[in-house]
Formats: C-alpha cells, sequence, structure tokens
C-alpha cells in the first residue's frame, strides 16, 4: 500500500476522484495496546467490526492473538494474516460443513452453540474431544443501542443442560453472552455477569472460560461514552463473584474499541447546493453504518488544494452520497467552514468501525483505495 506523512502529502500527491481510506498506523497501536492493558481478561477482536487485511495485521502487530470469527472466511483472513493467532468459531449458526473445515483446515478448537439442535449439528462435523463448546446465555441490558440476545442465545434455566449435553459429547464445555452492542453504561456488564454467577452455580462442575462478548463502545460528535476504564472496572469487581474452575478465564470480544480509531475516510465534494454538499462516498460506502440507531456523525475536518481549510464563519451542511437513491442522505447536518466548495476534500476521522465491511458496489460505486498515514505526529481527525 502507498505510504504518505500526511493526508496533505497524500492530496498533493493524488488529488484523487475517489474515495480514499487512510490506516493511522501508530494509532491502532496506542489504541489496542491501551484496550490489552485494561481488560481483565483474553482479548478476541471480533472481526466482522473491520475486515481489513492490513488493519487485522496492525492490530495483532499491537499484541492481540485470539480473534473472534463468524464465518469459515473471517477464519481464513486471520489465519493468512496473523502467524500463530487462534480462531474462535464464535456464531451458534454455520453454512453446513463449515464447522468441519474449520478444525480440518485451520485447527480451530473453539465454538458455541445454544441449542441442543445446534449441538448435535456441530458434534456430527468436529471432533468434540479436542473442542470447547460455549453455551450462549441470552441476556441484555436496555443501555446497549441493539439487543443481541433476540437472535441468539439459551435462556438462564436451559444452560445446565446444554452444557451437560456437551461435556457428555466429549467437549469441554464453556459459558458465553453478549449484552448487546455500542453498550451504553458500565451496568450492563455488571447486570450480565450477575446473571452469569446465577447460572454457574447451577451447575454440577465449575467451568473454566467464560466469554463476556463485546459491546464496548467508542465516543462520537454529540453521541458521548463513558471511558472504557469505567467499564473494566466494572468488569474485574464483577468477575470476583464467578465460580470459575482452576485456571479460569474471562474472554471478551471488543470490535468498535478496537477497530474504530485507527481509520478515516477522505471524500470529495462533487457539487454544493447552497447549504447542501454531494460527496463522493455516502451509505451504501463507507457511512452505511449511520442508517441505524446510534451516532449520527463522524468528527471531520476539510481541505483544499491539500492543505486545512479553517475559517472563523462555520455553517451547518447537509451531506448527500453518490448513488441515484434519494435515501442516500447522510443523517443530521456538518458543521464546516463556509466558503466549502467543489472539488474540496473532507477528511472523516473515527470510522474504522462497521464501515469497510459493509460497502457495496450499488450503482457502480466502490473504492478500494486504501493509504498509510506513517507520521507519528499526524492523527485522524477525533
Amino acid at each position: 500500500m502507498d505510504n504518505f506523512s500526511s493526508v496533505r502529502d497524500l492530496l498533493t500527491s493524488w488529488q484523487p476522484e475517489v474515495p480514499v481510506y487512510c490506516i493511522y498506523p501508530h494509532v491502532y497501536c496506542e489504541s489496542t495496546r491501551q484496550f490489552l492493558a485494561g481488560f481483565p481478561g483474553r482479548v478476541l477482536y471480533a472481526v466482522k467490526s473491520n475486515d481489513e487485511p492490513a488493519v487485522v495485521r496492525l492490530i495483532h502487530q499491537a499484541g492481540v492473538t485470539d480473534f473472534d470469527c463468524a464465518s469459515l472466511p473471517e477464519i481464513a483472513l486471520v489465519s493468512q494474516n496473523c502467524p500463530g493467532a487462534t480462531c474462535y468459531f464464535m456464531v451458534p449458526v454455520r453454512l453446513r460443513g463449515a464447522a468441519r473445515a474449520a478444525q480440518e483446515q485451520y485447527g480451530v478448537r473453539h465454538f458455541v452453540v445454544d441449542h441442543p439442535k445446534g449441538l448435535e449439528l456441530l458434534a456430527g462435523e468436529i471432533d468434540m474431544r479436542r473442542s470447547v463448546v460455549f453455551a450462549r446465555l441470552a441476556v441484555h441490558h436496555r443501555s446497549a443501542i441493539y439487543d443481541l440476545s433476540s437472535k441468539f442465545g439459551a435462556l438462564p434455566e436451559e444452560i445446565p443442560g446444554l452444557v451437560q449435553a456437551i461435556a457428555e459429547l466429549g467437549a469441554e464445555p464453556a459459558l458465553a453472552f453478549n449484552v448487546g452492542s455500542s453498550v451504553r453504561s458500565p451496568e450492563a456488564y455488571r447486570h450480565a455477569l450477575s446473571v452469569a454467577a446465577d447460572v454457574l452455580a447451577e451447575l454440577p462442575f465449575p467451568l473454566r472460560l467464560i466469554d463476556i462478548g463485546g459491546g464496548y463502545p467508542r465516543s462520537y460528535p454529540d453521541y458521548e461514552m463513558p471511558p472504557l476504564d469505567d467499564y473494566f472496572c466494572a468488569i474485574r469487581q464483577d468477575i470476583r463473584a464467578l465460580p470459575l474452575a482452576e485456571g479460569g478465564e474471562i474472554l471478551g470480544e471488543p470490535g468498535r474499541a478496537l477497530a474504530a480509531p485507527g481509520l478515516s475516510a477522505l471524500v470529495e465534494v462533487l457539487l454544493r447546493k447552497g447549504d447542501r454538499l454531494y460527496i463522493n462516498d455516502g451509505l451504501y460506502g463507507i457511512f452505511w453504518e449511520l442508517r441505524f440507531e446510534g451516532h449520527k456523525r463522524y468528527p471531520v475536518r476539510a481541505y483544499r488544494n491539500g492543505q486545512l481549510l479553517e475559517s472563523a464563519e462555520q455553517r451547518s451542511f447537509r451531506l448527500l452520497g453518490p448513488t441515484c437513491d434519494s435515501t442516500d442522505i447522510l443523517p443530521g447536518t456538518v458543521d464546516l467552514p463556509a466558503d466549502i466548495d467543489t472539488g474540496d476534500y473532507l477528511e472523516f476521522g473515527h470510522i474504522g468501525a462497521y464501515s469497510m465491511g459493509g460497502r457495496t458496489r450499488f450503482n457502480g460505486h466502490f473504492s478500494d483505495k486504501i493509504a498509510f498515514i506513517n507520521n507519528r505526529s499526524e492523527l485522524p481527525p477525533m
């Protein structure tokens, strides 16, 4: 990939006609190491949050050795880019034959189920005697933006039977849950760990591994979240009550918390109509997550002729994507220099999570242009 010392140098060299996605390696390195230092357990990066190979490699190089994968292609991606990494196949429903291929081709040992029939299907594909199988518990908290237990997860009273069945089939049983996505309060983890503690107390034997899932948030403009340390503190306090087996370990599956900070999107203003700016990326591209509940904006800065465009006068603008679909309009407004115009560029920061993997080729608009910004003094919009 191409390397630049700054976005200004990139714009001077390229003057790109398509969106460019800028990776700041030092930002990924620092934010990943901070998470590893704070989380009281083993960290599994949720590949679905950003499966760009360069990003996955950076997170691995920063110290993450375990990966939460939801498909065979994600497992293959990690195996090809992260030597020595361990993949966990952490989705209860898989394509037929995927679990067998994961174990036979990539040595995957960790799987998850949430129903007796799902366990039967899994046992028909893998060697249970060399596997760890998590029973996924359904647990939700109102502070989570999305309920990740509405589709997957067994009721608390169903877990003991499922755990016993896993053990009888020869695998090591474990417990998993996910309180939701973009969890707005550390109280969600306290609640889930309390439910998990009650479930564990009903088991005839202790478990060694408890996967407490993801949901660790990041802040965006007008969308402030508590600091990650507040979540780590709550988890650290409440895992003490879990009756784990000797050598017991807590696992977590951060996605957004690791993927978001180190990537920006550089887009061109195609046309200005009053307070409306038409740009060359939109809701069918890097901004697709903005269709859903949650944050509505990313931090942004403007460039003209390769230099930062700074103005004392700011104005609110609507941003419209390049497709022919009239719904391709970003929510809300963005404050920019009042004289922003056709041919200027906008750089949106903190856009690494749930962006790259969701882009489409609708209307033929798609960019795979990626560049590294390698000067450690350069930071994306924050």
